[in-house]
């Protein structure tokens, strides 16, 4: 197939059967054909992996920190081309997309730091004589799956530290979206990692995925998508004494509070439940708001939503673009009736856009007098959909924001130090923002949450040791 983007194993660009992506804002334009990796690709993906281990494990810490400041360098060049194919074939907002590569660039850039700064302890023995040597090495061959709403932020994250630690790759980006998975990998490979280090195959997760659970030559994996994908990706792990990390879903909370700005609060909202048209996993779907402020914010917000520009994500302006894809666009307009049918208030939104090029737009919807039994209340719909729900006081707010399964974000919108600093201790949520949006983090710390959301260690910044190296005690006598 001519200009076929193809998969990486064992330092050659292999494939000859590729699939279209697709651009959500225009479906007509068909961004580039990428390669659709078999079983057998995987397999030998694997493999190539494990037969590099030993000696990347063993590499010196100029050679990784060349590999990764190369990299860092690159995409931060390139951030404008590369945050535009990633709006193209995703849907955020070119700003968005910019920003999300810059963000890339700088997480390689991080971890180029941390390849330099590799240490441990020596600290002496209860035995006289006897000195203890503690120290992190590598896990081994390092599975990565990764999801479709981030598609070059998740990636960079997950490959920056395992290439770091030593581990070799084999990662499977999202099927929605390759391109943006493709030029990191381009990118890494251009910049001098050996071959087998890293291994890219695209593809359906039912094969590739499938391939990489049932190996047991896959020592550790990490994986962020659905809650039904994580739980097969723990069963299959267990099985084979495998290391796994699992980022998962949210229904994340923001209480606004009776002292709250309301500007800030209406802005902080509508960048949470909204921006990348709520296609993140820390959005904020449910807005518990006390009683005193509960009219005039809802009027305020509201006001807010129905006048987010809707369109093209490449266009000058746009706030929200289209969601990814039918399927997505189906289960939010799904989620959107079920909410009507609960007794839920449709304040504003919740229609099919028709901008006069074929693309899945969605109008921002928010729904107000829910409760939090509800079903718009309780299960991730990842969309740009978010529901009001009214409460007496701080007290019934924080037993509400943690009445979830989930626990990955949670803000509060208050003026009150008291309040802010009782939610920051009782908010049972691995993340919490007071004050901005529950969808900001950044790149140096780590990131993850609790409940049905995450399992296993943080991710980001120097807490990704946790998972990308094991620890070793060494004991040595004198003499």
């Amino acid at each position: 197939m001519e200009n076929l983007h193809q998969n990486l194993i064992n330092g050659e660009w292999v494939g000859t059967e590729g699939s279209p992506n697709i651009n959500p804002s225009n479906t007509d334009e068909v961004i580039g054909h990428y390669a659709q990796a078999t079983a057998a690709d995987a397999q030998n993906a694997i493999a190539a992996a494990k037969a590099a281990f030993p000696a990347w494990s063993r590499s010196g810490l100029l050679e990784r920190h060349s590999v990764l400041s190369k990299t860092a360098h690159e995409i931060l060049a390139r951030r404008k081309e590369l945050g535009a194919l990633l709006s193209r074939e995703e849907g955020k907002t070119l700003p968005e997309g910019i920003g999300e590569a810059t963000r890339a660039g700088q997480i390689f850039e991080f971890f180029a730091g941390e390849a330099l700064r590799l240490a441990g302890e020596i600290i002496p023995s209860v035995r006289p004589g006897v000195s203890v040597e503690i120290t992190r090495e590598a896990v081994g061959v390092v599975g990565i799956i990764t999801p479709w709403n981030f598609p070059i932020a998740i990636p960079a994250w997950k490959i920056a530290p395992a290439i770091c630690y030593g581990n070799t790759v084999v990662f499977k980006p999202a099927d929605l979206v390759p391109g943006s998975s493709w030029a990191i990998v381009d990118i890494l490979h251009r910049a001098g990692l050996p071959k087998g280090v890293l291994n890219l195959v695209m593809g359906r997760g039912s094969i590739v995925g499938q391939a990489m659970l049932d190996s047991k030559d896959v020592s550790a994996l990490t994986f962020t998508g659905s809650v039904g994908t994580g739980r097969r990706v723990a069963d299959s792990s267990v099985k084979v004494m495998r290391k796994f990390q699992l980022e998962m879903g949210g229904k994340n909370p923001t209480i606004v509070l009776d002292d709250a700005d309301l500007k800030v609060a209406v802005e902080s909202v509508a960048q949470s439940a909204f921006f990348s048209t709520g296609q993140r996993c820390t959005a904020s779907s449910r807005v518990i708001v006390t009683e005193g402020i509960h009219d005039k914010f809802v009027e305020a917000l509201a006001e807010r939503v129905r006048h987010l520009k809707v369109g093209d994500a490449m266009e000058k302006g746009i706030e929200i673009g289209p969601v990814v894809d039918p399927s997505q666009l189906k289960q939010d307009t799904d989620y959107i009736a079920i909410g009507k049918a609960e007794g839920a208030k449709l304040m504003a939104g919740g229609e099919r856009l028709t901008l006069g090029k074929p693309g899945y737009y969605l109008q921002p919807t928010l729904f107000t007098e829910a409760t939090n039994q509800m079903r718009i209340s309780r299960e991730e719909i990842f969309g740009p959909v978010a529901s009001v729900i009214r409460v007496k006081d701080y007290d019934e707010a924080l037993a509400t924001a943690n009445d979830t399964e989930f626990g990955l974000s949670a803000g509060i919108v208050t003026t009150s130090l008291k309040y802010a600093t009782h939610f920051k201790r009782n908010s049972e949520a691995g993340m919490v923002m007071v004050n901005v949006p529950t969808a900001g983090v950044d790149f140096h710390v780590p990131f993850g949450g609790r409940k049905g959301s995450s399992y296993g260690p943080k991710e980001q910044g120097k807490y990704a040791a946790e998972f990308f190296t094991q620890v070793k005690t060494a004991y040595t006598a004198a003499g």
